[in-house]
């Protein structure tokens, strides 16, 4: 697994996320969806050696985005947005890829996790939850867009472990599914504490 941090860096091997710092401050879902596609068709026609025109992204019904253009690239494609940060991820397999801003403001959202995962922040001090909920948020998020169901599935359904400072496990029950991922922490061009998860499904 690749962390890459420019848009002019190429994957040598994939799998490969790339986690892009920007100054820009999308105000709604519109203006981060083209943030993310625009630097992501960029990136992709860079790691493809190809012209931006030759590059087109689409997306399934559900949402997941898809690689049209070239066409038989067989790669899966997952993007993320956050405050100014656009991560992309790119594999072989099913993908998915989040990025979460590090609230230190605000106190977790407990009624929208998991039983043990609710219970594993409570037993935090006040001080360490904020980074823990981004860490298992993002962690959340890259696995149900790696599902390609996006929270159609709901969070509460299924628990992510978080394994030290750079692993987590999903534990599914409903799918019977065991999946491990990895997590990073980074910065946006802002200078906010970001966590970013990426995960591969080899089946979905």
């Amino acid at each position: 697994m690749l962390w890459l941090s420019s848009i002019d860096q190429t994957a040598p091997a994939l799998p490969a996320a790339w986690l892009i710092a920007t100054q820009a401050q999308p105000a709604n879902l519109p203006e981060r969806s083209a943030l993310r596609r625009s630097l992501a068709r960029t990136l992709l026609a860079r790691q493809f050696g190809l012209a931006e025109a030759a590059v087109e992204i689409g997306h399934e019904p559900e949402g997941r985005p898809l690689i049209l253009r070239p066409r038989a690239s067989g790669l899966h494609l997952s993007l993320a947005t956050r405050a100014g940060l656009v991560a992309v991820a790119l594999a072989h397999h099913s993908v998915g890829i989040d990025v979460e801003r590090v609230a230190l403001a605000s106190e977790p959202p407990f009624a929208m996790l998991h039983p043990d995962e609710q219970l594993w922040l409570e037993s935090l001090p006040a001080s360490a939850r904020p980074l823990a909920f981004a860490q298992l948020w993002s962690a959340k998020e890259a696995y149900v867009k790696a599902l390609g169901t996006g929270f159609a599935r709901e969070p509460e359904s299924f628990s992510v472990q978080l394994d030290g400072a750079e692993r987590f496990t999903v534990n599914d029950d409903e799918t019977g599914r065991r999946a491990a991922g990895v997590i990073r922490l980074t910065k946006n061009g802002g200078h906010e504490s970001m966590a970013a998860a990426f995960i591969i499904l080899d089946r979905a």
